[in-house]
């Protein structure tokens, strides 16, 4: 009876313990869960980057716009993560350098985007694995291996009789 007893604790603690959900942290780590105060007009990149440290990421087009981004994902034994929590943050510099501006933004700003499966048809013929394999044997003259003159992928290099 004591037996079937134990074995059913932990039988219920294993199966307890696999419903317990998995956190984990990406990205940014903010002391205390606080963004050390940036004021637009007065700071500037290296004081951005003494109190912050690297951005995650740059602006694309743009190397003026700083981006720290953190989020937290949550998963629970076989599913999915899913982001319980997110937070961006956006220094803007004007061209000397100085904070032009600072936005932060939440999960709640993130928007869905729908990906199209759909695939673009390239030009050319399909070829089989037999084709791709043995195509090209025989197809280049072997005096272009002896280092004359242009070899296969545009290496061609300084000549030897210069």
């Amino acid at each position: 009876m004591k037996r079937a007893l134990l074995l059913a604790v932990a039988a219920g603690s294993v199966l307890a313990a696999g419903c317990t959900p998995v956190l984990r942290n990406h990205g940014f780590v903010y002391v205390n869960g606080e963004v050390p105060e940036i004021v637009p007009g007065e700071d500037n990149q290296a004081s951005v980057l003494e109190r912050l440290g690297s951005p995650s990421t740059q602006g694309v087009f743009e190397s003026t716009t700083w981006y720290y981004m953190s989020d937290t994902r949550e998963s629970l034994a076989y599913q999915r993560p899913q982001t319980s929590y997110r937070r961006i943050v956006e220094v803007q510099f004007d061209e000397s350098g100085v904070v032009s501006s600072v936005d932060e933004y939440g999960l709640e700003d993130g928007r869905r985007v729908a990906l199209v499966d759909r695939e673009t048809p390239t030009p050319g013929r399909e070829m089989n694995v037999w084709e791709q394999l043995f195509g090209n044997i025989g197809s280049l003259p072997t005096e272009q291996f002896g280092g004359e003159q242009n070899l296969p992928g545009g290496a061609g290099g300084p000549r030897r009789d210069q």
